[in-house]
């Protein structure tokens, strides 16, 4: 049985009517207050903001990406630079994933997103081969040959030093079959083994270890995965792979994820993290999300509010050219407290770099004082008018 030294994760307390509940997650580099948005950091680095701009809008997590790190600058090169914590600078807690996301989208050569949805954009397939042993795939920096099995993801992550790592599953596309995703879902039980009998071969305590509930749209499949990663020695579950066409499908495939789990271990929601979907997650008894959304929208012109009923504003708009009002007048972000809509329109339609780091900078903080509500309404009792409140009809 696999212990966990310097990690901790208690329920604090959990909502009247839904299966919401307030948490804290203990991890050698400090707690972590659930429900919680985990801000994407692919490369190591959020894009345009600093991790000084990270802590100045209390994010308590971050993650970064065990495929993209393995390609640059290699986990070797990361290890000699102390780890992660230390060479970008975060002191907080980390979560790295798999790789088996990166999988999926090299092998369908498609972009990584359709794993959550049926669109996709075409680019070159770099997966030469994905066998029992693992996936065997080329780099998109500079043609190198990788094989990634169960062993090494734990291995590369050991390196990395994150708090939270994840097992590698394969990550089942939206228009397989239900063969097909039951196949799948016997070689991600395999090697969720495979990638336990390696963490516990290297374990010193540093480090938490993540199943993954796979199972496609299959409510049995996803019920068979769900009670497997319950019966091993997991410290947290995260639900990922294919979750659907639409919305309320996706809804559906969560539950059936979620209702076999063991209660007293967190539960991270893979690539999930838009507002409905948190407000919808939470009740069904997530801790942890999240997406690269509110940075990637930021990068476009987009600044995430409550006005706009998809929750977010495009600047580029010629509304904006006069409008001297804040982002959200309720928003304590640099961005809403010194500047104006009018302003960081001039920025966007300029293409002053600026204005891209007040987006990111006001979009992250959004995200944080969104999951502070969040968890004030579950200890109030009171999730459901809060919901209502911050969702308005949209």
């Amino acid at each position: 049985m696999t212990d966990y030294p310097g990690f901790k994760f208690e329920v604090l307390h959990e909502d009247s009517a839904s299966r919401a509940r307030v948490g804290r997650i203990d991890t050698p580099h400090g707690s972590l207050r659930t429900p919680a948005f985990i801000f994407c950091a692919t490369k190591a680095a959020i894009k345009a903001a600093s991790t000084a701009d990270l802590e100045a809008a209390n994010v308590d997590i971050i993650l970064a990406n065990t495929y993209h790190m393995l390609i640059q600058p290699g986990p070797d090169l990361v290890a000699e630079m102390g780890g992660l914590h230390k060479f970008m600078g975060w002191d907080g807690p980390m979560l790295t994933d798999s790789g088996g996301f990166q999988i999926f989208s090299l092998g369908q050569g498609t972009e990584a997103d359709e794993i959550k949805s049926a669109g996709a954009r075409k680019q070159a397939p770099l997966l030469e081969k994905l066998t029992e042993e693992g996936a065997t795939f080329r780099s998109p920096r500079d043609g190198s040959r990788h094989t990634l099995s169960p062993e090494a993801s734990v291995e590369i992550q050991r390196k990395l030093g994150a708090d939270l790592i994840v097992v590698l599953d394969e990550c089942t596309p939206y228009h397989v079959d239900r063969k097909y995703t039951a196949d799948s879902l016997a070689l991600t039980k395999r090697w969720a083994d495979r990638s336990l009998a390696e963490f516990e071969r290297g374990h010193d305590g540093r480090q938490a270890l993540y199943g993954v509930v796979q199972g496609g749209v299959y409510e049995e499949l996803r019920r068979e995965s769900a009670e497997f990663v319950s019966s091993r020695p997991f410290f947290g579950h995260a639900v990922g792979g294919c979750l659907g066409a639409q919305e309320d499908q996706m809804y559906d495939v969560v539950r059936y994820s979620m209702e076999p789990l063991r209660c007293d271990r967190p539960v991270h929601l893979l690539g999930i993290g838009g507002i409905r979907d948190i407000w919808e997650g939470v009740e069904m008894g997530i801790d942890t999300f999240d997406c690269v959304t509110p940075t990637r929208i930021a990068r476009h012109g987009w600044a995430l509010s409550r006005e706009a009923p998809s929750f977010r504003q495009n600047l580029r708009n010629a509304k904006f050219r006069n409008d001297d009002r804040p982002l959200d007048e309720d928003c304590d972000c640099i961005a809403c407290r010194r500047y104006s809509r009018a302003y960081i329109h001039h920025l966007l339609k300029a293409n002053e770099i600026l204005g891209l780091h007040l987006r990111t900078v006001h979009n992250i903080r959004y995200m944080t004082r969104l999951l502070a509500t969040v968890r004030a309404a579950i200890l109030s009792d009171r999730l459901q008018e809060a919901k209502q409140d911050w969702l308005h009809g949209a």
